[in-house]
């Protein structure tokens, strides 16, 4: 799987895998926190979370615009990681929310979260230019063997990126259990149990007291009970568990700045075997006439016209696909069972099927092109689309059967009633399932498709742009929210189902286009 790749496609991948930890952690825990931490709404929790998460793929454009302009790419991804690694820290100091500190608390926290999201901006589109940079190369040494090794060495790029985008997320992977392992063990060790409603349940009774709903109320009793025992005065048992609640969760962000060093120490390490992007294209003197600038110009135009087409795509892809630490992590809460996996872990399903499940894919695509039957860049991205839609379909098809109300509708239920209607583990196993399938048809080969696209002396600006795009759909992410708390939750997923269907049809409208441009 390795041979023939550039020897820094590894270290590479591993240096990146810090702040994939972090990027888990948050994704895993940042909505839920928000409303546990502050007693936000999910609106607004998931109108932070959507900023946020924007912020990261948006400033990659800055991060990228930096690195070209400076040429030094390596200093600026090393910066990044270090501006990350003090967000997190600020982010680990335990400071109980009151009414009266709740202002300047939360205002430190997103200052936190920017300082986050600038760190990962400089250090992301960058890293995948310099991955890119390494396939330019690869296929540079090979033009010189004959138009054979060059057309081998071109077969690398898409496979070199998906070995890349699967051991980056071995950090994904072991992120999500680390929150809830720190915050139910900081729980015992307070004599508390875990659950998952309780927060929301407390910071309700500390704003409105005996003035909750009766439904509310009964149900704030029941869960106190089980989770600390007998209860004699309700507003100091709240905060107490609030306190220690959330504490566990800041311990969690202590590991992400380990993460973040140990990813700055590989990089350093092996930076030496790094390429720089366009430095080479800075001492090349070449003397073109006016009819070759003109067809150079028209090619990147094309280029850039192609690359905007499929960032316009998969916006909504994104959309769809980050519900999972939005919409599908409220889910988890309230829909499923959490008694035996706490909601967060749920998120360590996407890593572990794309660190299985990429194999099997490379396997088939490699299949495919041997048959003489290879399947274009382009139209895997489609394809993803409408894997995307499948996930959504399921799920829609589960909520209608089950007769799930709005989530507003039904966590003003009894427990009793909540508790027989829980959907069991394995709806969630198969909803990432289809995600993940369609994120290694699109993620992946969208960073390689871009590296085809972008002209030579805007790489790191390109793939600030597919960085771009990921923000944009991420902007859209408080809508999922609006829906789960309002509609019939069948509904919601229905919504996703159609936007993941018209962004597929709209891709294969262009696929011929795009495999002319990439040729």
């Amino acid at each position: 799987m390795f041979k023939n790749h550039p020897k820094g496609l590894i270290p590479a991948a591993l240096a990146n895998m810090g702040e994939r930890f972090g990027y888990y952690i948050m994704n895993a825990v940042l909505v839920l926190f928000l409303c546990s931490k502050f007693g936000l709404s999910e609106e607004a929790s998931g109108t932070i979370y959507s900023c946020f998460y924007a912020g990261i793929y948006l400033l990659a454009l800055v991060g990228g615009l930096v690195a070209d302009k400076t040429q030094n790419y390596k200093g600026t991804i090393k910066t990044g990681l270090i501006i990350m690694a003090i967000g997190y820290v600020v982010l680990s100091i335990p400071i109980l929310a009151t009414a009266g500190n709740t202002a300047w608390l939360l205002t430190l926290t997103c200052v936190a979260l920017f300082m986050i999201a600038f760190g990962n901006g400089l250090f992301k589109g960058n890293l995948q230019a310099v991955v890119g940079q390494m396939y330019d190369n690869l296929e540079a040494d090979a033009a010189k063997q004959g138009p054979e090794e060059l057309a081998k060495a071109k077969d690398k790029r898409d496979s070199g990126f998906q070995i890349f985008y699967v051991f980056i997320n071995v950090g994904g992977l072991i992120a999500p259990f680390v929150a809830p392992i720190l915050r139910e063990w900081w729980l015992e060790a307070n004599n508390f149990i875990y659950n998952a409603k309780l927060p929301e349940l407390c910071h309700q009774f500390l704003a409105n007291g005996s003035a909750m709903e009766a439904s509310a109320l009964a149900n704030l009793n029941d869960m106190m009970a089980a989770a600390g025992g007998a209860v004699s005065d309700m507003a100091a048992s709240c905060q107490s568990y609030l306190k220690v609640f959330n504490e566990g969760i800041h311990y969690s962000f202590i590991a992400s700045v380990v993460a973040m060093l140990i990813s700055l120490v590989v990089f350093m390490v092996y930076q030496s075997k790094f390429p720089t992007p366009a430095k080479k294209k800075a001492v090349e003197s070449v003397k073109y006439s006016p009819e070759e600038k003109a067809a150079m110009a028209k090619e990147i135009k094309q280029r850039l016209y192609a690359l905007f087409a499929v960032l316009g795509v998969v916006i909504f892809f994104w959309f769809s696909f980050h519900q999972n630490g939005m919409s599908l992590s409220f889910f988890a809460r309230d829909f499923v069972d959490s008694t035996a996996v706490a909601p967060e872990i749920w998120q360590a399903i996407n890593p572990f099927f794309v660190i299985v499940l990429t194999p099997i894919i490379m396997a088939l695509f490699a299949y495919l092109a041997n048959k003489g039957k290879e399947i274009s860049t382009p139209r895997k991205i489609a394809i993803g689309m409408f894997i995307a839609g499948l996930a959504f379909l399921f799920l829609a098809i589960f909520s209608y059967i089950k007769g799930y109300p709005s989530a507003d509708a039904y966590k003003a239920l009894p427990i009793a009633e909540q508790t027989a209607s829980q959907a069991h583990w394995w709806v969630l196993i198969a909803v990432y399932f289809f995600l993940t399938v369609a994120e290694l048809f699109i993620s992946p080969l969208g960073l390689s498709f871009v590296s085809k696209v972008a002209p030579k002396h805007l790489l790191g600006l390109c793939q600030g742009l597919w960085l771009g795009a990921t923000a944009l759909g991420n902007l859209l992410l408080w809508i999922g929210p609006l829906m789960y708390k309002a509609w019939d939750i069948w509904v919601c997923w229905t919504v996703f189902l159609v936007v993941c269907l018209i962004s597929m049809s709209v891709m294969l409208g262009m696929v011929k286009w795009l495999e002319r441009v990439t040729k």
